[in-house]
């Protein structure tokens, strides 16, 4: 492809578009036609890849996934994200509809502008003007979800598998996630905690509370396994990190009798856990911890878990020196490398390559009037501009 009829791409324009479409997980609407239309014209070898399976709540669901790169040099530099979002809420309290896309006053409305079509339009503008000057010394490539705001079952994940199943070589990945906290570019990610949701029900007898040794209550033996577990100290930190903590999410029994003791009590937590543990190290802490209860009670103790992310850091070095210089020189702070946060899809990537995440100011992620000032997506193109530049100097 000439430089010529290289087309360069309004980072505001393409967010708008964007945001018009309504892909409210798992709902794609279109969104990722519009993202394979512009990457085909700039150069890029698409692959959708669309996987079926149960989601949330066990319902069938089937996510689309783009693939895309462009050329074959190393290294190659990828760059993640999701065009799912969030659900709205009320439309009738935002300040114009959640899917026109208005700008007033140079400040874009809509859902998704920060989380994360913003960072998408921003890094495909970014790529545009790196084709229009001529061609980069490696590979290009985007790793795009339908599946992130969700379950995140069929998306990052299975793409994740099949392109290492193929031996697919990415050599450093930015997710576009809003990282930046206060100002654009004060902040990147370069590892989370993982995170761990155990259900946990006893089972015991039903009977009259007159009669105690007619039952065998459960509510104590949840109680007392309870209080085990959250009195337990997990750890004392890990460098980046704070202490991983284990929260009780729920306690449910739902007897509305006064005179009946229960047949069943369930809970739930969740660990948010750094790299000190793994998640099948903390599954197998928990079954034994409700084994030993259960030997001292005698009612059986199930449990259910779902690991949904280990705990990963990306440790200093050449790549993410890199990313901070790049930042630097263009939006004048240098961002603070964190581990702060919530998981996001850099959990599965972790598995390809070093992986981070630059993006916008995420105050008015998942919000009513979720926001974005058009001068931050052409500021953020430049920063991402300099990164691809800079990346491909010194990987």
């Amino acid at each position: 492809m000439s430089r010529a009829s290289t087309p360069v791409i309004d980072p505001v324009e393409l967010t708008r578009d964007l945001i018009r479409i309504p892909s409210v997980t798992p709902a794609d609407e279109g969104a990722m036609g519009v993202l394979e239309r512009h990457l085909t014209a700039l150069g890029f070898h698409c692959r959708r890849l669309a996987f079926e399976g149960p989601g949330g709540e066990g319902v069938h669901a089937r996510i689309e996934n783009l693939y895309a790169r462009r050329g074959t040099a190393s290294p190659n530099l990828c760059f993640a994200g999701h065009t799912d979002v969030v659900p709205t809420g009320p439309s009738e309290q935002w300040s114009s509809q959640p899917f026109t896309a208005e700008v007033k006053d140079g400040v874009l409305y809509g859902r998704g502008a920060v989380d994360m079509k913003g960072g998408i339009a921003a890094w495909v503008a970014a790529v545009s003007q790196v084709i229009a000057e001529g061609e980069p010394e490696g590979s290009l490539s985007f790793l795009i979800t339908g599946d992130e705001e969700g379950p995140a079952l069929h998306g990052t994940k299975r793409v994740v598998e099949t392109l290492a199943a193929e031996g697919e070589v990415i050599d450093a990945c930015v997710v576009g996630e809003p990282s930046s906290s206060q100002h654009l570019g004060d902040m990147i990610k370069v590892g989370r905690r993982g995170s761990l949701n155990t259900w946990i029900t006893v089972t015991g007898k039903q009977g009259h509370v007159a009669y105690p040794e007619r039952a065998a209550n459960p509510a104590p033996v949840i109680a007392r396994l309870m209080s085990r577990l959250n009195d337990h100290v997990l750890d004392d930190g890990y460098e980046g990190f704070p202490p991983s903590n284990l929260e009780i999410t729920t306690i449910d029994i739902g007897n509305p009798a006064t005179n009946i003791i229960p047949a069943e009590a369930k809970a739930r937590l969740n660990i948010r856990f750094n790299p000190s543990h793994t998640g099948d190290g903390l599954i197998d802490w928990l079954n034994r911890e409700a084994g030993a209860i259960q030997g001292e009670t005698g009612l059986q103790i199930t449990l259910d878990h779902l690991c949904s992310g280990e705990a990963f850091l990306t440790e200093p070095g050449v790549f993410v020196a890199a990313v901070q210089d790049a930042v630097e020189a263009v939006a004048g702070r240098r961002p603070e490398a964190s581990t702060t946060g919530g998981t996001s899809d850099a959990r599965f990537i972790r598995a390809l390559c070093p992986v981070l995440e630059l993006g916008l100011v995420g105050q008015t992620m998942h919000q009513i009037d979720e926001r974005v000032p058009t001068a931050e997506l052409e500021t953020l193109t430049a920063v991402y501009r300099r990164v691809i530049e800079t990346v491909f100097e010194r990987l």
